[in-house]
């Protein structure tokens, strides 16, 4: 997980911790602790929204293991995250067009040839009927 102690633009005071990085809006804390939003209240950012572990809320934890995320960043992670999956349909899509076209042709090709082999076999039965009446 992240934890920032500041400004986010400065990369020095972003920490990847031991737990892993959140990605997207954070829904639990590795600790099985819920999310809470809250505003920043510091002369760097102030007034600024992020999700923090209740527990590290609570307690006032700072520079923690616990989950850290601004608002602004992990919106921003969700929106990317629909824009893969986006594209991934997208292709997946076409790739069901490109499968039911190929079974649309497939299936009237086999239409056409039992069309055609019907149409020869009435030509039989339609020349055995003409001789059996002559």
């Amino acid at each position: 997980m992240s934890n920032v102690s500041g400004d986010s633009s400065c990369a020095s005071n972003v920490r990847e911790r031991g737990r892993g990085t959140v990605v997207g809006v954070p829904k639990r804390c590795w600790c099985g602790e819920a999310i809470v939003a809250k505003n920043l209240k510091s002369e760097s950012n102030p007034c600024r929204r992020n999700f923090r572990c209740g527990y590290a809320t609570a307690k006032k934890l700072m520079n923690d293991d616990h989950v850290f995320k601004w608002v602004d960043e992990a919106l921003l992670d969700e929106v990317e995250s629909f824009s893969v999956q986006t594209v991934k349909l997208q292709m997946e899509m076409e790739i069901e067009k490109k499968m039911q076209m190929e079974l649309e042709k497939e299936l009237f090709e086999r239409v056409e040839d039992a069309k055609s082999e019907l149409k020869a076999r009435m030509k039989v039965i339609s020349r055995l009927l003409s001789d059996c009446l002559l």
